[in-house]
């Protein structure tokens, strides 16, 4: 799909841009900034002005939706605005509109139409010092089955391996759990995409029948994106169902935070459901702390 005829993608961007700097969030979510800059998948790009100007942004699709209002412009009725189009365009079925960071015109915006929150995502985050973090610290290293071995993801080779597993892993995840072959080649698109940074667990030769158990995905966001130095990401840790048992959580976390660590970053961020106590757990055992919280707001249906 593309965007709307009268969605100026440069301007949404640079609207995106200006939020995440006065809000200290991102906006919207990768995939919707993604999905907006390719004109790939379905769903719906809304707009309002202000005497010309972009003033707000929303994205719909399959019943969730996000937007955002300059920060120059908040005030003045642009996030209803942006409301009532969404609220239009659903009609009588349910609605959900994700506020990134939480932020206080959010429930004041949602709340009196109806909407309840439902879901909360943690944003976690560690911070290197000059002591080694837990999990990262000089030695052996993480232990790991004696006929498992961590391989860098290969392009072109291991999606379909990649795919099977991150769709059992999530399969309770109404987004992660769904991610596709064209939703993968993007991400491989993108800029700060390192296959050195994408570790695969197999269990046996990938060439020859082996099997993929899990798989710790980095990524690193560029000055600017997450703060005003890079960022390090645990971006999708995952394990396959059959696989739990074998400790390949804690291990590919300590793999992928060392990875990290050697490309010189200061701090580490990751997103985790609030009510997934283990994995919450997991990362406070390494020194994750609480950093922001983004918010799934609910209208259901009549």
């Amino acid at each position: 799909m593309s965007p709307e005829p009268d969605v100026d993608v440069d301007a949404v961007l640079s609207l995106l841009r200006a939020a995440a700097a006065a809000d200290g969030v991102r906006p919207v979510s990768e995939e919707s900034e993604l999905r907006l800059q390719h004109g790939t998948g379905g769903g719906s790009d809304l707009v309002v002005h202000d005497t010309g100007a972009l003033a707000g942004f929303a994205r719909y699709d399959d019943g969730v939706a996000e937007l955002v209002v300059h920060p120059s412009l908040r005030r003045r009725g642009h996030g209803r605005a942006l409301l009532r189009q969404l609220l239009d365009l659903t009609g009588d079925r349910p609605l959900s509109i994700w506020a990134h960071g939480d932020l206080p015109g959010s429930a004041e915006l949602l709340a009196p139409h109806g909407f309840t929150r439902t879901r909360v995502l943690l944003q976690m985050r560690l911070h290197f010092d000059h002591t080694e973090p837990a999990g990262v610290a000089a030695g052996p290293g993480p232990q790991l089955p004696d006929d498992v071995r961590v391989l860098p993801f290969r392009p072109g080779r291991d999606e379909e391996a990649w795919l099977r597993v991150n769709a059992r892993a999530f399969d309770w995840h109404p987004e992660q759990g769904r991610m596709t072959v064209a939703d993968l080649a993007l991400r491989e698109g993108e800029p700060w995409f390192d296959p050195d940074g994408f570790l695969m667990a197999w269990r046996g030769d990938p060439d020859a029948g082996g099997t993929l158990l899990g798989s710790h995905w980095t990524k690193v966001h560029p000055a600017g994106d997450a703060g005003p130095d890079p960022v390090g990401e645990v971006y999708v840790l995952g394990i396959d169902p059959d696989a739990q048992g074998l400790r390949l959580g804690g291990a590919l976390t300590d793999l992928g935070l060392a990875h990290l660590r050697r490309q010189g970053l200061r701090s580490v961020l990751l997103y985790v459901e609030e009510d997934n106590e283990a994995a919450v757990r997991l990362y406070e055992r390494r020194g994750f702390t609480r950093f922001a919280v983004d918010v799934s707001w609910r209208r259901e249906g009549a």
